[in-house]
Order: structure tokens, then sequence, then C-alpha cells
């Protein structure tokens, strides 16, 4: 019997067994059965072919996700300077289209790739390729249509799913550390209320891990524990576009926000919705607007330097030029980082949107 046939065997074992405490243990097995022989079946195939090779630019990458004719190609042209192909027919967008928004001193890349189909995450249409452009990137656009949003939001997250990419959620809270012997040792800083130990030794056992410390500490729920076992997976934000809003009626568009909840109501055509779309993408990558301040000069409020989420004094230095960190001798910050203007700071404090940094070297 060959890996497809073993994953389709299992997959129908899944749906026949019903979730309980009694097959809990049971189910656990199977489940990480399968997705080893997921991964495993993925690695036989390559990865999924060529992929797209699309480098990296600007401060941060977004990309825009969804069905066919749903608008991307409309809403790249709107908030960038590229020019996609737009069409009143499905599949116009047969490869990587870059394009850059400019937003508050920040360079973001927005991708455009082809529709995600329903089977995607299996190989339909390209969808290995396409799914592999988002492993990479800092933000996914969720874009639906107006007409279908929500089918389509629970399709395309499936299929996100299936292809080991998690959205709006962070890696699982536990931690293992293979031993050489002595079994599996399972301990918790929480109530665990779905799993127990004999399901999570079970569960490692298909990942041939027979000795190892297992220290969880969140609620931990079978699927969260594969995803930590399994290695491949990925965590991506995730905003969610409602595009061609201005085909809705007041209360389709009341319908459609209380259905869905967060999302955001654009039109592209129309051009509406798109500056507080501009402002959410930059708030959700968490971008840092950083001004620095040559010693005994004024601060240059023009140029930010923009920096990731979590950034220090050492980022900046590291991005300056080699001799910052190496003649590194104080820094001073005026912001809200600082308890009070111009607090004398380390390589290690963290800086937050907004601050102004001044360097001092040795001489």
């Amino acid at each position: 019997m060959d890996i497809a046939e073993r994953i389709r065997e299992i997959e129908e074992e899944l749906r026949r067994t019903p979730y309980n405490k009694a097959t809990q243990h049971h189910i656990g097995r199977l489940k990480a059965k399968l997705a080893r022989l997921r991964q495993e079946a993925e690695q036989r195939r390559g990865g999924g072919g060529r992929g797209y090779a699309v480098p990296k630019e600007g401060d941060a990458t977004v990309v825009l996700a969804g069905f066919p004719s749903v608008g991307k190609s409309t809403l790249l042209n709107a908030l960038t300077n590229a020019e996609s192909q737009v069409a009143e027919y499905a599949f116009t967008t047969l490869e990587v289209v870059p394009g850059m928004l400019h937003y508050n001193g920040a360079r973001i890349q927005l991708l455009d790739v082809p529709g995600i189909i329903e089977g995607a995450s299996r190989g339909r249409g390209r969808g290995r390729e396409v799914l592999s452009v988002m492993r990479s990137a800092d933000l996914v656009l969720l874009v639906l249509d107006a007409g279908d949003a929500p089918r389509q939001r629970e399709a395309v997250l499936r299929e996100l799913h299936e292809a080991g990419i998690r959205v709006n959620l962070s890696p699982p809270k536990v931690r293992i550390v293979k031993k050489e012997r002595g079994g599996i040792r399972v301990s918790s800083t929480v109530r665990l209320s779905e799993l127990t130990e004999e399901t999570v030794k079970a569960v490692l056992a298909e990942y041939r891990i027979h000795n190892a410390e297992v220290v969880i500490h969140e609620d931990l729920t079978l699927d969260r524990l594969i995803d930590a076992l399994a290695g491949n997976r990925v965590y991506v934000k995730a905003l969610t576009v409602v595009n061609k809003a201005d085909t809705l009626s007041e209360s389709e568009a009341e319908r459609v926000l209380q259905e869905l909840g967060d999302v955001l109501l654009v039109s592209a055509k129309q051009g509406a919705g798109l500056e507080e779309l501009k402002q959410r993408i930059y708030s959700e990558l968490g971008l840092m607007r950083v001004y620095l301040k040559p010693p005994g000069r004024e601060a240059d409020l023009e140029e930010p330097m923009i920096l990731p989420p979590g950034s220090t004094v050492k980022t900046v230095c590291s991005r300056l030029h080699k001799d910052f960190l190496r003649k590194f001798r104080y820094a001073r910050v005026w912001g809200k980082s600082v308890r009070f203007p111009g607090q004398k700071v380390g390589l290690e404090h963290e800086l937050a949107d907004g601050d102004v940094l001044s360097i001092s070297l040795e001489r």
C-alpha cells in the first residue's frame, strides 16, 4: 500500500470514529500518523515543485490570498504602483505580481498570487506553489468577494491550515526535550481539559519519540500537540478584507460584519475603505518608526528607520554599520519606550514606535 492509499484509509477511519474520552487515545494516534504521512508525502514530492521565487523587498511582505476573481489584482493596483492584469474571468494572475505600498515612511511589499481554489493544499491549480509564498509572509490579506464572503473565508482558511499555515495563532507552548533513556515524562503548568498523559505518549510514539521530557504551558489540544511535533508549521498574522462592498446594501453589509466579525469592507474599484486598509496593514505588521539623532544635532524627523516589532538599540546599530556595535558606549532615547526624555540605555533596550534615538560611540 502506497502513502496516498494509507492517507485515504486513515482519513476514512477518522471520519467513522466519534470523538469522546474513550476514543481520544485511538484518534490521537490516527491524527499523528496522518500528519506524519502527509509530511512524508510532501517531502517525497520535493516540496511541491518549482514554486515561485519572489525576492523580498521593503520593510515587510504582505500576500493577497483569495479565490480567483475576488479583485485581488484591482486591490493591488489601487494600493501600489503595480500593474497586475485585471479581467472579468478567473485565473488572470498566473505568476506572482509584486507592488510596493508606501505608508508612514515604510515600504511594504504586496504580492498578488494566483487565486486559491478548493484542493489547493493537495496541489490543485498549482496550489502548493501558491501557498508556499505565504509561508514567508509577514501578513496575509484574506481577500473575499462580498457576495460569497463567509464560504470563501472558511474554504481559504481550510486550505491554509491543510498546508501547515496557522493563521492568527501563536506556536504551541510546549517544550519537548528528547532524552537517551527514561521513557516519556509529562508535566504541565496548567490544567489540561482535553489531553491525557497516555494520549501524549501515544502521539509521541507515532513520531518515534520514546524518551523525552514534555512540559506543557497551555491547555493543549490534540491538534496543537501534533503541530508542535510536526516542526513544519508556520504562524502568520492575517487580516480579512471583503472586496466589492459597493455591491452590498446597508443591511447586507451589516450582516457580513456580524457574521465575519473583525473584517474590513472595501471597494478596490471605487477606492472606498482603502485608507483604513493601509492603516490596518501597517498596524498589524507592528512596524516601528525610529528617528535618528546624531549627538549634538537635531533629529531627522523626515526619514525614519523602519524596524520590525521587538527591535532594540542593537538592531539599529547592526543596520547602520558594524562599527556602531564595536564602538558602542551608550544611547539616549526620547519617546514611549523610556521613563523620561533622553534616558540613557544600552544595546538590549527595546524601542517603541516614534522613539528618537541618539547613539554615542567611543572615539
